[in-house]
Formats: C-alpha cells, structure tokens, sequence
C-alpha cells in the first residue's frame, strides 16, 4: 500500500519515508490519518492493521469520519474527551466500545495525536488503534470492564469528582436455569445481549462483575434522579431477548447506592451489591436502593456467621423450654426446646436471628448434635423415675437429613445418653418433604422404628400436601399459630382446625395446637378434639430451671391458670 500523506518530500528524506510507510505497513496496530483542513474531517488513509481490526477496507473508509466506528453508540462519556480534544487540537487517550463492520463490538484504546505544518496549525490528526477486547480488565465474553477495569476506571475518573456518583449492580435472575435448560451456548448469548444493551446507557463504566452480574456508574448532577435511572435501566432490560434457539423474558434485580463528593466508589460497590441481596430476597425483586442500616446487619451477620463455629466449643449454646399439655386434663406433657444462642457481644439470640447462617456455613451440623445430644440427656434426667415421662421436642434442619446417617446418629446418641425414643419428637417442616421425598420417607420410617417420634411443625404454612399424612409415618403435626389466633372470631380458621384434627384422629396422628393465647382459643381447640396445646396461655419459653419447678410440682393446668404467675409465688426466675 503507497502512503500518499508521507510522499512529496525531498529526495534527502526518501529512505526515512520508505522507512515510516514500511513501518506503517507491518504495525500491529491500526492506524488512520484524518485531515483537520477538509469539512468533516475525513480519514485519508488506513494501514492494513486498521483493516484487520475493524474489518473494513481502504476503499470503505476513505472519506469517511472516524466516528463511523461507534455505530449508534454515542453516549459514551470518552466520546466527549474525544471531542474536546479535537476542538483544542491536542492529544488525548481514551478506551471507548468500537464496532466492526460485522456489527460485533471491541474496545479500543485509541490514541489521537495532532500533527502540525511548519507554521504550527494542525493539518491532520493520526489515530492509534488497539484492540483491547481481551486485555487486563476487559471482559472476554462481553467486551466490557471486568471487576478489575471497573476499579481502575472508577479510579481514574476526572477531577472534580460529580455532585453525586451512583453505583448499580444487577443481577440474572435464574440464570442458572437458563444455562441448564438451553445450553451455555444460550446462556452466553444472553450475557453478551444484556450487554449490548447496557452499553447504550450513558453511564461512566459499565462492567460485567460476576457470572451473571453487571455494575454501572452514573455521574449525576441531581442525586434525586438515581431511583429513575435505575428505573430506565430495567424498562431497557425487559424486552424479550432474541437469542440463537431461545426466545427469552429475563428478570433482573438490581440494587444501588448513592455517594456524595468524594465518596469511595469501592465502598459504592459493596453497598450496591448489598442493596442488590435485598432486591433478590424481595417478592418481585424490585430495585431496592442501600441503607446504611443493611451494611450494619451485613456486618453482624458475617461476624455472627464467623462466631457461631464456635459457639458450642464455648458452651454458649442453651435452651428454652415451653411447656405442652393436655387439653383435657390440664397435665404437663411436653416441652418443646427452643434454642438460644448467649452471644457475648449481641447477648440473647433467636434461632431466627441465626439458624440460617449456621445451614449457610454448615455450623448447623455441630449445632444439630450438640442439641440432640445435650436435649436426649436432659430427657433423660428428668424422666428418671417419672411415672408419666415428659416428651421433649426439637426442630432439626433439613441439612442434618441430607448430610448425616440421621438413623445411625440418633441410636447412637440414645445409647449414650440413656434416653428412651419415646421421650423425643424430631420437628420438622413440610419443605423438607420436597426435595428428596423418598429418602425422607426412608429415615422416617427408620426413625419410627426406633420409637422417636416424627412431628410436622407449622402444618398448613407450606406446601400443605395432605399426602405427606398418609405417605409419611408421622406421629405428630403442629397447627401453626396463624391458624389458631382469633379463631373464635374467624369461621374459616374453625373449618380449616376442624379438618386437620379428624384427619389426625382418623390416622392415629397426634394434634397439637400452637401459639394459644385466650381462654376461648383453648376451649375451642379443646372442642374440637385437639390433644394437646401450647402457648403463652399456659407459659412463655422459659429456662431449664422454671420448667424443673412445673414439673416438680405438678400442677394441671385448669381455666384461668398462668404459669408465669405461679413461677412467681415461688420466687424462681425461670422466665
């Protein structure tokens, strides 16, 4: 290829011309020269390199101007650092999403240099191209900023820093099944799509983070727009994505957070990407913008999730116990034994505020033996001579069933501790019963034979599959509490008790009614045909040393009667 630009010399600066041309030639490098003095600036020449890159030839570009390359792009912030440059005739470097003549996107670290006449104007500018599509911080699937470029970008943005920098983050939602139900190949074409679409934005970085994961920053002028712009970015995402052998409607969620001047985009980040874990724990998964509270909790929860592995090293696991009884004749039956955990910092914690880190991290199987093994030798002790034993009840994890010979362990802990089978009840909730049905039947018909028994809690809250009552060899199911509220006042509660406890009699299941808080709630439970009853009418969880006090003393509980006011003439503090 002749480079006219670099001919006309004097025959004194020939072999220095041949020299640049034949450089020119073999660059890997794309380069073009545009001519400042001609209206629109058209390219007047290319090297072979720009041909390969771009994919177009000489003739196709010639006469042109470069910003053919960005296609319908042009809201890319570099765009406007090109612009500037050129108006002030200097030189500038930028990386910005070019397009070839295929249509397919690549990033190009694209240099301008001004090069003047001897009287010092700019006659022509020389671009430098670079495809950088598979460089360090770029990510290959997309073409966009990975983790790391985005860090770096965010890093370099120009001072002065915005009025305001909004960080997004968003999320596929169930992509896992769409690599699973079409194939990678579909799965990848959905990423590369969702990111030609992000690219339109006019944000300051937009990146892939994650397997499924976008991160965009927006400088804004008013920080009161972020929740629209967040708003305009799902409104793009939602049409349907026309993928090779799918037609797909994806969800995304999306969380974000707002700094100020000066504020740490990486700090931005983090928030983002908690705000992000509450928009896919929320029904809809709308987009949910940070507080300051969720980093808090974020924290906590990681350090209660380090601080539970050793929670029954330090011994600072226990129980509380609440007390069950017979509806009919007022007498202490049972106990279910609620678990707590003393944590040295946050004091005293619900299972709710811990159970599921522990199934998160797998403490709950150190967790789940230290509870039946500590719960087997309490039964023991208090049954020890008992002409009427107490039935103790403990809710175990559905983990302990997926990754523990639950059948072997719980003999085992039988024979160590002396407890008899008959004195414990296994609590477990209906989503147990759906993931692996066969095996679960398998344990439980297993567990039965042993003589513990196998108690359904919170019945009706689930999947409230009446087969699991004839498929599963349960002993016990527990009405949930909502179930049992204000039933006097609510006829389709009274239908709905009904049919559970004649189901439960017709199987030979016991029945126990939770959360009962009035007189009328256990009369009506009592009515109906329910056995046995639980809830603040009778007594609040309390610790070990209040429910040794009830039993010792043995007292039915008849209409009217309060434990916690007999605890109380006794002097204990067992509450």
């Amino acid at each position: 290829m002749r480079w006219p630009f670099l001919g006309g010399r004097s025959s004194r600066s020939t072999i220095p011309v041949a020299a640049a041309a034949l450089a020119l030639e073999q660059s890997s490098d794309g380069v073009l020269i545009a001519d400042m003095r001609a209206r629109g600036q058209p390219i007047v020449q290319v090297n072979p390199a720009f041909e390969s890159i771009t994919g177009y030839a000489a003739a196709e570009v010639i006469g042109k101007n470069c910003r053919y390359l960005q296609g319908s792009d042009r809201l890319q912030p570099e765009i406007a650092e090109i612009r500037t440059a050129l108006a002030e005739r200097r030189a500038c470097s930028v990386t910005l999403r070019n397009y070839r003549r295929d249509g397919t996107m690549f990033r190009n670290a694209l240099r301008l240099v001004p090069l003047r006449d001897e009287a010092g104007q700019v006659t022509h500018f020389i671009g430098l191209i670079r495809d950088v599509t598979h460089a360090a911080g770029i990510d290959r699937l997309t073409g966009l900023l990975d983790r790391y470029g985005l860090l770096d970008r965010l890093d370099k943005m120009d001072a002065p820093a915005p009025p305001a920098l909004l960080m997004v983050k968003l999320d596929i939602l169930r992509f896992h099944d769409v690599n699973s139900g079409f194939g990678y190949d579909v799965g990848d074409a959905l990423l590369r799509s969702a990111a030609e679409r992000l690219a339109t934005v006019p944000a300051s970085a937009v990146s892939r983070v994650g397997t499924n994961s976008f991160a965009l920053a927006f400088e804004l002028d008013d920080p009161s727009r972020a929740a629209s712009v967040v708003d305009d970015l799902i409104e793009l995402l939602k049409p349907r994505f026309l993928l090779p052998g799918a037609s797909l409607a994806v969800q995304f969620a999306a969380g974000f957070a707002v700094g100020s001047d000066g504020a740490d985009p990486r700090q931005l980040i983090r928030q983002a990407g908690t705000a992000l874990q509450r928009s896919k724990a929320k029904a809809g998964h709308l987009p949910h913008a940070f507080a300051a509270a969720e980093e808090r909790d974020a924290r906590n929860r990681i350090r209660l999730a380090s601080e539970l592995q050793t929670a029954v090293v330090n011994e600072e696991l226990l129980f509380h116990y609440q007390p069950q009884f017979d509806l009919s004749s007022g007498k202490l039956v049972g106990a279910e034994a609620l678990l707590r955990w003393n944590h040295g910092a946050f004091g005293l914690q619900a299972p709710s505020r811990f159970i599921g880190i522990a199934e998160e991290t797998g403490a709950i199987l150190d967790i789940g033996a230290w509870g039946l093994r500590t719960l087997a030798a309490h039964a023991a002790q208090v049954n020890q001579g008992r002409r009427a034993p107490i039935r103790f009840a403990f809710n175990v994890s559905v983990l302990e069933f997926m990754q523990r010979d639950m059948v072997a362990f719980v003999r085992q802990v039988l024979d160590d501790t002396g407890c008899r089978p008959e004195w414990l009840t296994l609590e477990l909730t209906e989503n147990l019963m759906v993931g692996e049905p066969d095996h679960i039947r398998r344990t439980f018909e297993d567990l039965r034979v042993l003589g513990i028994g196998i108690s359904i809690d919170d019945f009706g809250t689930g999947y409230s599959n009446l087969r699991y009552l004839e498929s599963f060899p349960l002993s016990e199911i527990k009405v949930d509490r909502s179930f049992v509220h204000d039933v006097a006042h609510s006829a389709a509660k009274r239908v709905i008790v009904e049919c559970v406890i004649k189901l439960g009699a017709a199987l030979d299941i016991r029945v126990v009614a939770e959360g009962i808080e009035t007189e009328s709630e256990r009369a009506i439970m009592q009515a109906l045909g329910c056995s046995i009853g639980q809830g603040y009418l009778f007594a609040a969880p309390m610790e070990e040393l209040g429910l040794d006090r009830l039993l010792d003393q043995e007292m039915p509980a008849r209409d009217g009667w309060d434990a916690r006011r007999f605890l109380t003439t006794l002097g204990g503090r067992g509450m």
